[in-house]
């Protein structure tokens, strides 16, 4: 049976069964040949406008080989510092127009690559040239303004209202085709702990999202937008119906700071979480296995200050329910300074409300000479506060080209997260490793890639 022929009595399938239950009503309609029939077209035509293509272009540098990334080996052989191949890159992905007035709009984080020449064409053809005005990689948020006229903006829905099965659609410019359109579903609500992210509580939807989509918008059947597409599940390389996005409660939240700040403040409540496992569940005499169980209260802070007590179980924070302790990690994460979580908690079987304030927590630095002459010249930082989740390693985030961490090979960016064969999580750890022992070997992440550093 031909294609067209089946997709016609498929439609028509679709068409009467929306007859009989009366949820034609709730779809956009046209005129086709006389009839009246449910389409999407006049949702499309109304919001695609608003959806642009962003283009960056930067230079990278690249050895072709590693051993030229060692400065030492640079040295030894006596090849010049500024010997690399460099090259021209184009990234591609999508942008969603949300202030008209101002110019305003939202990407992700990963779609600019660090890159400030950045290109946004519109929907009728008009290039214009972006201003970054901030960023926030934790979220995979970025905002862009442009100078221009006569734009069209989506207004914002409120994603909290949003449930499963809700039909969405998908707008973007995947695999660097003109702007492109697909429909789905609401698969599921507020997934995280996938890893793709610092901070996540995505939409999931089976609308199919691939490579260039990102930053794109994801709307309701009013044309409102529900999510900024950010990712997707792709095990054979393509789209296999699982993609998130980021809700416009929280890309609304990370935007209005960026507009405030120029970055994204956060801090924290001062408590510590674990999951609660069902051996814990049993300890306590609970009928749940979900919620996060307050391992440390510190002393003076915002959770002590509001009587969180070492033991309690969160089972909600803000009206959601808590799951574990990354969920709650979560939570805290993607609430502003000043917010207050109303939460509810489980303290020897009675469940109790309270109210905690997000409160400015400071990141611990150091100075590298302090820590060791090896690393003389450098200004090291913790990557996450402690007080949000566990610290994954040091980051350089200065350094002296003169000084002895840049001769060894250091550079801004690098995370330090091993010292010889042991793991190195923050600065308090890395202090107290090199206080007793000799470094013979740096483990670091640059970028994407893990690399070795011999000290000499």
């Amino acid at each position: 049976m031909p294609s067209a022929l089946i997709e016609k009595l498929l439609f028509s399938v679709v068409f009467i069964f929306t007859l009989n239950t009366g949820a034609h009503a709730a779809l956009p309609h046209r005129v086709i040949e006389g009839q009246s029939l449910p389409s999407l077209a006049p949702v499309v035509e109304a919001t695609s406008p608003a959806v642009v293509n962003i283009a960056t272009y930067s230079v990278q540098r690249r050895y072709s080989s590693p051993l030229l990334q060692s400065p030492f080996f640079r040295h030894f052989f006596e090849i010049p510092e500024h010997f690399d191949e460099r090259r021209q890159v184009q990234s591609a992905g999508s942008g969603v127009i949300v202030d008209a007035k101002s110019g305003y709009i939202l990407t992700n984080h990963h779609v600019l690559g660090g890159s400030e020449d950045i290109e946004v064409t519109l929907q009728d053809g008009r290039k214009f040239s972006a201003t970054l005005i901030g960023s926030d990689k934790k979220v995979d948020i970025a905002l862009l303004q442009i100078e221009a006229d006569d734009l069209k903006a989506l207004n914002f829905a409120d994603s909290d209202t949003l449930k499963v099965g809700d039909i969405v659609l998908a707008i973007g410019n995947p695999f660097g085709l003109s702007q492109t359109v697909t429909s789905g579903i609401v698969s599921a609500l507020g997934r995280n702990g996938l890893g793709i992210q610092g901070f996540e509580d995505f939409i999931q939807t089976d609308a199919s999202i691939n490579p260039g989509n990102s930053g794109g918008a994801l709307i309701d059947l009013r044309g409102h937008l529900v999510g900024i597409n950010s990712a997707i599940i792709a095990p054979a390389g393509g789209n296999v119906g699982i993609g998130f996005a980021i809700p416009t409660n929280v890309a609304r939240a990370i935007m209005q700071q960026l507009i405030d700040y120029g970055e994204v403040k956060r801090g924290g409540i001062g408590a510590r979480f674990q999951d609660l496992t069902p051996e814990l569940a049993d300890a306590f005499a609970l009928s749940t296995f979900q919620g996060a169980l307050v391992a440390q209260v510190e002393p003076g802070s915002a959770a002590d200050a509001a009587g969180l007590k070492t033991g309690d179980i969160v089972t909600r924070a803000n009206g959601r329910p808590i799951t574990s302790a990354a969920d709650m990690h979560h939570r805290i994460g993607l609430s502003p300074l000043g917010q207050r979580l109303a939460l509810t908690v489980i303290r020897q079987g009675e469940a109790l409300d309270i109210e905690v304030e997000i409160r400015a927590i400071p990141i611990p630095t150091a100075r590298g000479d302090t820590l060791s002459p090896y690393l003389s010249g450098s200004l090291l930082q913790d990557v996450m506060p402690p007080d949000q989740e566990a610290s994954i390693g040091v980051m350089v985030t200065e350094l002296d080209a003169n000084g002895a961490a840049a001769q060894l090979g250091l550079e801004v960016g690098d995370v330090i997260f091993g010292i010889n064969r042991s793991r190195i999580r923050s600065i308090a750890e890395l202090e107290a490793y090199l206080a007793a022992r000799t470094p013979q070997v740096l483990r670091l992440r640059r970028g994407y890639e893990d690399l070795v550093l011999y000290v000499r």
